[in-house]
């Protein structure tokens, strides 16, 4: 008898995506599959299209070719599912809310704008909270708190909306060593119970201790897999023009 073994969708699947801004073109005919169930960065220059390709597979950029899946599904089937940080920059922070009304938010997929949550929501919104420890920070408002206690904050609204799939868009910019340290052991903890992230990041010693998959970026893929294979001197060359010094410690 043989036994057929189903292979889990891909986390993210682009397929030949082009998009451009303003007339120019960031990304050119990507195609890269990013494995399920793992901590995935995505890494390049300045300019090299890591931002436009997430925001790309969210649907986020309005000049895109290609095709785009998400947990083996078209966006639109499975939003429910996938949860996206922004960069701090792109976040209004002058917005009178407090830390708990963005976790909140976290929830509004399942319920909506108009339904009052429910004792379970706040139960996962509460939970959500104390995994990133900004429990204490609930009745805080937004604008008052550092980069580090933003950036738990807004991670613990995508958790609360207990999705499958979080895409983070520079995670660990001003945020110190520790909080970073913290934020990675809660997202690989993540990743070892099948949910899959995926980071835009910069910071290629860090990918390489600390993160299961890579996709090195500079317009089009120069590599992707795991770190150690992805981010050598021959593939970084291509990528930057010369192996980034953090490398070389």
């Amino acid at each position: 008898m043989t036994t057929t073994v189903v292979r889990p969708p891909s986390a993210l699947a682009l397929h030949e995506v082009s998009a451009s801004y303003g007339g120019r073109t960031v990304l050119d005919s990507v195609s890269v599959e990013i494995p399920p169930a793992t901590l995935s960065a995505v890494v390049g220059p300045n300019g090299a299209g890591k931002s436009t390709m997430v925001k790309a597979a969210l649907g986020l950029v309005p000049s895109v070719r290609g095709h785009v899946a998400l947990l083996g599904e078209p966006l639109r089937r499975v939003r429910r599912r996938v949860a996206y940080v922004p960069q701090q920059d792109s976040v209004a922070q002058d917005f009178p809310i407090t830390a708990v009304q963005v976790v909140e938010m976290g929830r509004y997929p399942h319920r909506g704008w108009l339904r009052r949550l429910t004792r379970h929501d706040d139960e996962l919104v509460a939970a959500a909270m104390e995994q990133v420890n900004v429990a204490d920070l609930a009745d805080s408002p937004i604008d008052e708190l550092s980069g580090g206690q933003r950036q738990r904050v807004f991670l613990a609204r995508a958790l609360a909306q207990g999705a499958d799939l979080i895409i983070l868009d520079e995670p660990f910019t001003a945020v110190d060593a520790r909080t970073e340290s913290a934020l990675l052991e809660v997202l690989t903890s993540l990743c070892e119970n099948g949910r899959s992230v995926i980071a835009v990041h910069h910071d290629l010693r860090t990918v390489l201790d600390r993160f299961d998959h890579a996709v090195l970026l500079a317009g089009t893929v120069i590599a992707a897999g795991a770190p150690a294979d992805v981010l050598t001197a021959e593939h970084l060359e291509r990528a930057y023009g010369m192996a980034p010094l953090a490398l070389n410690r």
